[in-house]
């Protein structure tokens, strides 16, 4: 669970969003949504919890408009629709339960288009835990997207099959074969993280045979031993490695040399929506 809080600053230059807060809670919704399709009373207790949390920080800072978004764990749960409207009467908070198109909507709107180049060709993958979103942009417009069940929790939990991967790598190379010079854009909380170890920063990509060797490396250490070396969360060093095969997977299959780190996901895609809307209801 991730709360991103933003400052909007307007001057003559355009507008910009600010960072006032980010609180991640490892709630992991999706081991259980995924392999009991059901979210327990303990996790549930612990969701509210850090619900209540939020809608704290919500008041203290003062936020004038606010979204919260479920997403594909919530959507195999099938007490998900429950949960979602006992956390509306218990915090006031509406959460929605959005689809992998609506995710690539909110991630794919003016502010993000500004920092592509029109004349280039992409292949945006963002891998969460119950799925990977992958998006095919070519002349500066969306030209397809897909959703498919292949997360890093799914991974984890052994539930993603043969037949999964030669879905994904069929879909990537039909829809990138007749692309000239492919780069990807990645997002995700892991690709950031990878980013970061190989020690790489804004505005540089990272390039194909960086993204193997970090992930080739942190693959021949045991879970301890990427917490002690990185300094690694327990709840990503579990999972960094079966991500970064996600990623690098996606980027073999469609022949990118580099992939861009931008650092923008599904909440900053949010913040930029309920600003647009905003500015549209003054107007």
């Amino acid at each position: 669970m991730r709360l991103l809080i933003a400052q909007v600053l307007e001057d003559e230059d355009g507008v910009n969003f600010k960072k006032v807060s980010l609180v991640r809670l490892p709630i992991r919704l999706g081991q259980e949504a995924f392999t009991d399709k059901k979210i327990s009373d303990d996790t549930y207790t612990r969701f509210i919890q850090g619900m209540m949390a939020y809608k704290y920080l919500l008041e203290v800072h003062q936020v004038v408009a606010f979204k919260a978004c479920a997403t594909s764990a919530m959507r195999e749960a099938k007490n998900g629709k429950k949960i979602v409207d006992e956390i509306k009467d218990r915090t006031g908070i509406d959460v929605e339960i959005i689809d992998g198109k609506v995710e690539a909507a909110y991630i794919f709107n003016g502010h993000f288009h500004d920092q592509l180049d029109n004349d280039s060709n992409y292949i945006y993958v963002d891998v969460g835990g119950g799925s990977t979103e992958v998006t095919i942009l070519s002349n500066g417009q969306i030209k397809s997207s897909k959703s498919f069940k292949i997360g890093t929790i799914r991974l984890l939990n052994d539930m993603v099959t043969d037949t999964d991967w030669a879905k994904m790598k069929a879909w990537i190379k039909a829809q990138t074969k007749s692309l000239d010079h492919v780069e990807m854009i990645g997002s995700g909380g892991n690709i950031n993280k990878l980013y970061k170890l190989a020690g790489k920063s804004t505005p540089r990509p990272m390039l194909y045979h960086e993204l193997k060797q970090i992930k080739n490396e942190l693959s021949t250490l045991s879970f301890e031993q990427r917490m002690k070396k990185y300094k690694l969360n327990p709840d990503r060093s579990d999972v960094i490695v079966l991500a970064g095969e996600i990623y690098f997977s996606a980027m073999k299959w469609s022949d990118a040399s580099i992939i861009h780190v931008p650092k923008i996901g599904l909440t900053d895609g949010i913040v930029m929506d309920l600003y647009q809307k905003h500015i549209g209801g003054n107007n």
